[in-house]
């Protein structure tokens, strides 16, 4: 979207790279809270759990920041950003009760 976007918008050059930049870091975070997300789950560790779920705000952040403060929100973006805030919310929950059932369980 945004070859499209540079191509076809006048998108001011200073805006396009900061956009790209804010992409590849919400690349790099995202990769690390589903990594960490996967191995608390598998190995019921809250640790790892705990750390997926404080690299969640950042991540949140930076999905607000798509959905409205970049300059320009296409609808599809738009629409992608809120399911995945959605998708935020209901995960947010999960690893809430995870981490508590994996914290009150005894390891033999």
């Amino acid at each position: 979207m945004f070859i499209y976007k540079g191509i076809l918008l006048p998108y001011p050059a200073d805006n396009l790279v900061l956009d790209v930049v804010l992409l590849l870091l919400f690349l790099a975070l995202e990769t690390l809270r589903i990594f960490y997300g996967w191995k608390g789950n598998l190995c019921e560790r809250s640790l790892s759990s705990l750390l997926s779920l404080f690299i969640l705000f950042p991540c949140t952040a930076l999905a607000v920041y798509y959905l409205l403060l970049q300059t320009f929100v296409l609808r599809l973006e738009f629409i992608l950003s809120a399911v995945l805030l959605c998708f935020y919310g209901l995960e947010f929950l999960l690893c809430v009760i995870s981490i508590s059932a994996f914290s009150r369980s005894r390891v033999y």
